[in-house]
């Protein structure tokens, strides 16, 4: 399909370093420029999906990139592989893009919803993946029925009507899994096939009761305000607004409007160089992060100007496409974050999930002459705060020097793997990341970036055992100050309360601890890239940094005050020793070997005050650290 660009100045290219907008004065990441080329972003979804033709089955069906560990059969994880991929190519096709292969996906419907073939998918049991699976052939089939649907015969289409129907009834949990029937739904409305709408509309008022206000949802009646909201309540309410928006037109405008309200908060999220903050689970989905900028476009919500949600896509993408890392060398897409990183998986995870990031695609199913693609893309609006509260995320977002640092204190997640790290950190950084414990065995196994660990008990070298912050409680966002505060309880008789604040390029943490036992205390800053050796690495009394070869800065600073860190009132105690850790490789979602920065104290029982001042700063401002740091109001 020709390009809306028509070249030219203002056209874009996918090289080897990125998508990049065109126009002048553009750099790496910088967003400024000319609408980027269409045509290149298609050729980028047919660059992902086309590693994977060689892994497919006879019957195409089965899809397999590799082993799977995830806890569902590998009849599931194989239909995941399959389905996936459809989240990029069905936009890709509704836009007029071409993808070689698109009979190995007819066959493998065709095959996949037969049971008596040897590739049968499976029919749904209890809480099962395939109903989640089953929404991106629902999606696909919405999009693009002359790929999937007209290929086949008669009998094939009942099969396969007949399979993707009885995911409307499936069992889901109370949360965004209701979506899933909804987009099976989808797809049987525009290829004929008759089915419970009367269930669907049903689902769809359960996921409105999630709302919270002021464009957000929970993702179920729960604490969940992660990635989930934007590339799955939010996307789907999207495409559902654009594709049923006349048969259910004033539930489609709520979507929108919720939509709307919720980008003005989202795009806080995103660094200048369109580096997300990695926070909470299925980090292998990678620039699904993204997957909201083309869903505003694609319902016609315009709160924000396509310029910016152009920008705030394209940026994104080109920050992915700039790493590199997350491919394998045959070009799939990677289990890991940052880098092929198997800790980052949760127990849901085949090597098949990764392609949920092509639901960033979606624009591609809008015409070129879209204002989306014509228009022109633009940076970061200059004008936007550099501290964002929001409560409903229990959070409070700081931009400085470009990057963006999230201050946590609502979320937790006990079931999924690592998430104590992945939502009840103090911070999460675009520029550092943040840590998952390899073991619980010592501060190099438990990489314990950006929290405070405390420990009970000693060994040979030192505390063994640390605990860290698992499931806030109480917590409060203040936007006046910047502050998240909560408490949380390690032991029935350790209580710590623990306030967070912004105070840009620092951030500041004041700690209440009371305890019936006597603590060590680790209190870390954000892991830095060692990678090459540091270029700074100091510790001493009150103070601990250390500064990679490319200048990363992360330290922190103790702080005492006329009062002392223990409290108003009582005598100043000694500062807390300085220390700079070499965690254990591979735990870091960023960097694949890190140094980390730590402040060390052991406390008797009592009650206790614990401040420092914590900077993690790119080259730019890593000057601030020889500058007194901020006073904490708390």
């Amino acid at each position: 399909m020709a390009d809306g660009t028509a070249g030219g100045a203002g056209g874009g290219r996918l090289g080897a370093g990125g998508i990049t907008g065109g126009g002048t004065g553009n750099v790496p990441g910088g967003g400024t420029g000319g609408p980027a080329s269409r045509a290149e972003l298609q050729a980028y979804v047919t660059e992902l999906a086309q590693p994977l033709v060689p892994f497919a089955s006879p019957g195409g069906a089965r899809i397999r990139p590799g082993l799977s560990i995830a806890f569902f059969d590998d009849a599931a994880s194989d239909l995941e592989g399959y389905a996936r991929p459809l989240w990029g190519l069905a936009p890709l096709a509704a836009g007029g893009g071409d993808f070689a292969h698109w009979d190995l996906w007819a066959r493998g419907l065709a095959a996949g919803t037969d049971p008596g073939h040897p590739e049968y998918w499976g029919e749904a049991v209890g809480l099962d993946q395939r109903t989640v699976e089953s929404a991106a052939i629902g999606f696909a089939l919405a999009l693009a029925p002359e790929r999937l649907w007209d290929p086949l015969s008669g009998a094939e289409r009942d099969r396969a009507g007949a399979w993707l129907a009885s995911f409307i009834t499936a069992d889901t949990p109370p949360n965004n899994w209701n979506f899933f029937p909804v987009m099976a739904s989808l797809g049987l409305d525009r290829v004929g096939y008759a089915h419970d709408r009367d269930a669907r509309h049903a689902r769809l008022d359960r996921l409105e009761t999630y709302a919270l206000g002021e464009g957000w949802y929970g993702d179920g009646p729960t604490e969940q305000r992660d990635y989930y909201i934007p590339w799955a309540m939010h996307f789907y309410g999207l495409i559902y607004a654009a594709l049923a928006g006349e048969q259910d037109g004033a539930r489609a405008e709520r979507f929108r409007q919720r939509a709307a309200e919720f980008g003005a908060d989202f795009r806080h999220w995103f660094a200048d160089d369109g580096a997300a903050v990695p926070f909470g689970r299925s980090l292998t989905y990678r620039f699904a992060q993204g997957a909201f900028w083309g869903g505003l476009p694609y319902a016609g919500v315009d709160a924000l100007p396509y310029g910016e949600v152009k920008g705030q896509l394209m940026r994104h993408l080109r920050w992915w496409r700039a790493r590199g890392e997350q491919t394998s060398p045959g070009g799939l897409l990677s289990i890991g974050y940052g880098y092929p990183q198997p800790a980052v998986a949760e127990q849901y995870n085949s090597p098949g999930s990764p392609y949920w990031a092509m639901k960033a695609f979606l624009p591609l199913a809008l015409p070129d002459g879209h204002p989306f693609w014509t228009a022109d893309e633009t940076p970061v609006p200059g004008d936007l705060p550099a501290e964002s509260a929001q409560p409903h995320a229990g959070a409070v977002l700081m931009r400085s020097g470009g990057d963006v640092t999230l201050l946590s204190g609502r979320q937790h997640n006990t079931w999924a793997r690592g998430g104590p790290a992945k939502y009840a950190k103090f911070a999460y950084s675009t520029r550092f990341g943040f840590s998952l414990p390899a073991g619980d065995l010592g501060l190099v196994h438990g990489a314990y970036d950006s929290v405070l660990a405390v420990s009970d008990d000693t060994g040979p070298e030192g505390p063994t055992h640390f605990r860290v912050r698992e499931q806030p409680t109480d917590a409060e966002v203040t936007a006046a100050d910047g502050t998240v505060r909560s408490s949380w309880q390690p032991w029935p008789d350790v209580e710590i309360t623990t306030w967070l604040s912004a105070a840009a390029p620092w951030h500041l943490r004041t700690h209440r601890v009371r305890t019936g036992r006597t603590l060590h205390t680790a209190e870390g800053g954000f892991a830095v890239d060692r990678d090459g050796g540091l270029a700074v690495s100091e510790a001493a009394a009150g103070s601990a940094v250390a500064v990679s070869q490319a200048g990363d800065l992360s330290g922190l600073r103790d702080l005492g005050g006329p009062d002392g860190p223990n409290g108003p009132g009582e005598e100043p105690a000694e500062p807390r020793a300085g220390q700079v850790i070499e965690p254990l490789s591979g735990t870091n979602v960023l960097a694949r070997r890190t140094s980390l920065p730590v402040l060390l104290a052991e406390l008797p029982p009592g009650e206790h005050w614990l401040r420092c001042a914590v900077l993690g700063a790119g080259p730019a401002q890593a000057a601030a650290w020889e500058a007194p740091p901020p006073s904490p109001a708390h």
